[in-house]
């Protein structure tokens, strides 16, 4: 299956891009997702945590099943002034 992941503020500063369109297998959930792209980007393996996650636009919880043509967001902490 292949999954949508959209990249935003710092996420997308160190991706250096706006998206990505990513093979998984079936049955992988966002939590999944989350660690392995933690493996491939450094910035994001500094969280302790999965950031706040969105499926389709739907904030969702690391066990929620993925299914072909979602789209993720991974929520990237912010500061204001």
């Amino acid at each position: 299956m292949i999954v949508r992941v959209r990249y935003f503020a710092s996420f997308r500063d160190h991706v250096g891009k706006d998206e990505d369109r990513l093979p998984l297998a079936e049955g992988t959930r966002v939590g999944q997702l989350w660690e392995d792209l933690a493996r491939r980007v450094p910035h994001f393996a500094a969280f302790r945590a999965m950031p706040p996650a969105a499926v389709n636009c739907d904030y969702a919880e690391a066990a929620r099943i993925l299914r072909d043509g979602d789209e993720v967001a991974f929520l990237p902490p912010v500061a204001g002034g």
